[in-house]
């Protein structure tokens, strides 16, 4: 059994509870709508919710991807909600939000791997509110870039899609997804001019070579926005934590990814894909 690694003064979370965060919470909920707030259980919840924002999950709550860090719900995943995508819409709308954020449990049950679904909720959210910039953050769609494009093609601002860690480690914590297919769709939406951007964690094992290896890799596929931040162990069911990372160390990676050439990087602790999203658009 891994050895237990105690947890830092520098990971101590601040829960949200003011008035913007109860009504976050109340459109999220009337809405019937997922977050991966929730279901991630993210340490920047209630900084987030607190200011009005927050990370909107579509196809449902369980996934049918298991990989070993994340905490969302595993299984068969029940039918997609065909009113999901007015429900974000109107969500943001209420919410006055000027930069959405959409992500998605993995829907390798669909034909189309949800690729629809996400075109759907994309093209209503425009409809609705048509001076908020969005950024998606996509499964893979099993490295099929006629899927990437549906996506790609409805002209979200930013796409991003987690390489989550280093090449080496992937097969470890990943259930499916593969490094060099996550390379290859960060490369297609660079191609095809949208902003791509990548995220991964660290503390699981991987050392300060390995990712800037990985910086090297999505620099050289087209990614120019990185996001670098601590894996917390969400249960007792995930992979434990190899290494709580410094804030020092996050620092000097972001200094040393700025100087590969990335256009944006968070870097901290407490960083999350879609953390301080609105500044990367």
């Amino acid at each position: 059994m891994a050895e237990h690694v105690r947890k830092p003064d520098w990971l101590k979370i601040r829960l949200g509870g003011n008035d913007r965060f109860t009504q976050t919470k109340r459109i999220v909920e009337s809405h019937c709508l997922h977050t991966i707030c929730t279901s991630g259980k993210c340490p920047n919840m209630g900084e987030c919710w607190s200011r009005g924002t927050a990370t909107f999950m579509i196809g449902g709550e369980i996934c049918t991807r298991s990989c070993k860090f994340c905490h969302t719900l595993t299984g068969k995943p029940l039918p997609l909600n065909p009113a999901e995508p007015a429900n974000v819409a109107e969500s943001i709308r209420l919410m006055g939000l000027k930069h959405a954020v959409i992500t998605s449990v993995d829907r390798d049950d669909l034909p189309d791997l949800g690729a629809r679904h996400w075109a759907d909720t994309i093209r209503a959210i425009k409809e609705v509110n048509p001076d908020t910039t969005i950024e998606v953050l996509i499964p893979d769609f099993q490295g099929n870039l006629d899927w990437v494009d549906a996506v790609i093609d409805e002209s979200p601002e930013i796409i991003s899609h987690n390489m989550e860690t280093v090449r080496r480690i992937t097969p470890t914590v990943r259930s499916a997804a593969k490094y060099d297919v996550s390379l290859s769709v960060l490369n297609h939406i660079a191609k095809r001019g949208i902003v791509a951007k990548t995220g991964i964690m660290a503390g699981l094992g991987e050392t300060e070579e390995e990712v800037y290896e990985l910086m090297d890799d999505v620099l050289s596929a087209g990614v120019s926005v990185l996001t670098i931040g601590q894996y917390l162990q969400p249960s007792r069911k995930n992979i434990p934590v190899s290494a709580y990372i410094s804030p020092g160390q996050f620092e000097h990676y972001k200094k040393t990814a700025l100087s590969k050439g990335f256009k944006f990087v968070e870097s901290a602790p407490l960083v999350r894909s879609s953390y301080h999203a609105e500044k990367h658009a």
